[in-house]
């Protein structure tokens, strides 16, 4: 199910994922307790004050929203919100999808079935030329390359995949192009792929930044394709995010005398299929045709706004729920059933709290204390 956004609505998304503390899950959890992104940005002030927030938190803008609508239309990109009928069908299924991504190039990609293909920045010449192989091959056979824009294998899965589809993740803004050495091939990708990223306008990619792009990457796809990774390669984070999907993990060998191969051949040794060939990667789609993903289509369109629990019930629990946290995550069932709380006020507090700073968010429905 899809729902047709009005342009006030869609800046209310756009506001409310910019503000302060506001990460994909704590935005979910606004629009179950509030109903619609305008009645939870003006609940945000008091939400973060009552969880302890000395200073006024910093909600985004009208104003800045509007313009940072304006300079994306400028550059010819535009803002997708979740369960819009444009936005990748498989990310929206994610319990921390993106609710805004900024979209530079051709919007229709998105909706085809997708494979991403990632390695090693510093991939030898046969692990590239694998990698557009593999790519060609897929485009071929219809489905959508996606990728990273990374040096290395993502370059060259996404140069083989122009003809036929490749969308490529930004971990900055999508108007950043990173590595600089990637300009022209970015160029293209604008003209006759596509370019997605989470983060607003001009954002600088940064070390934190990736591992948020790469559960994009997976989660965009019904199957990943790691060709070269070192043991402490970003493809194996993307890898990992894949498997907690419920995606394939798809894995070219490599000689055990390359570092580049230990990260591929360990997971080979964990149960990845062993990829010689696309075929391999067409046949196990096939048989997983008529295969659910194990997941959870969040749906966040309500007339009416979820009933707030009590101050009294809320200031008994803030003590016990703030004490029960650590800097380990714990799942929120687990604080429900130790601190013996109501979900709704549990929910509520942790929203304060996350608003105030004090409670980071983590997939899984995992929460822990900032210190």
């Amino acid at each position: 199910m899809t729902h047709l956004f009005s342009d006030t609505e869609k800046l209310a998304w756009l506001r409310l994922i910019r503000s302060e503390n506001v990460g994909p899950i704590t935005f979910y959890r606004l629009l179950e307790q509030f109903g619609t992104a305008s009645n939870a940005l003006d609940a945000l002030p008091e939400l973060a004050r009552k969880g302890g927030r000395k200073k006024k938190i910093a909600v985004c803008s009208k104003s800045d929203a509007e313009r940072e609508m304006t300079e994306l239309a400028e550059i010819g990109a535009e803002v997708i919100v979740r369960d819009e009928d444009r936005y990748p069908p498989l990310l929206s299924h994610i319990e921390d999808a993106p609710p805004v991504l900024c979209v530079r190039g051709h919007t229709h990609l998105l909706k085809k079935k997708a494979v991403a293909i990632v390695g090693a920045r510093n991939a030898t010449l046969n692990g590239c030329k694998f990698a557009g192989q593999i790519a060609r091959d897929l485009g071929e056979g219809g489905l959508l390359v996606v990728s990273g824009l990374a040096r290395g294998v993502d370059g060259a899965a996404h140069a083989a995949a122009l003809e036929t589809g490749t969308v490529g993740v930004q971990g900055g803004g999508v108007d950043v192009i990173y590595p600089r050495e990637n300009a022209s091939l970015y160029k293209e990708m604008t003209l006759r792929g596509c370019v997605i990223a989470e983060p607003k306008l001009g954002t600088k990619p940064q070390a934190r930044h990736f591992p948020r792009r790469n559960r994009i990457i997976s989660g965009m796809c019904r199957a990943i394709v790691v060709v070269e990774a070192s043991p402490r390669s970003g493809s194996l984070i993307t890898a990992r995010m894949a498997l907690e999907q419920g995606r394939e993990v798809f894995a070219v060998p490599g000689s055990p005398l390359d570092p580049r191969a230990a990260g591929t051949n360990g997971l080979i040794r964990e149960g990845a299929h062993l990829l010689e060939n696309a075929q391999n990667i067409f046949y196990e789609l096939e048989s997983l045709k008529n295969t659910p993903l194990n997941e959870r289509k969040y749906q966040y369109f309500q007339d009416v706004k979820t009933t707030l629990p009590g101050e009294g019930e809320l200031t008994e629990a803030r003590k016990v729920i703030v004490e029960s946290l650590s800097i380990s995550p714990v799942c929120v069932d687990e604080i429900i059933r130790q601190c013996q709380i109501s979900a709704s006020v549990v929910q509520t507090v942790l929203l304060e709290l996350e608003l105030a700073g004090h409670v980071e968010r983590h997939p899984g429905n995992m929460v822990s204390s900032i210190i």
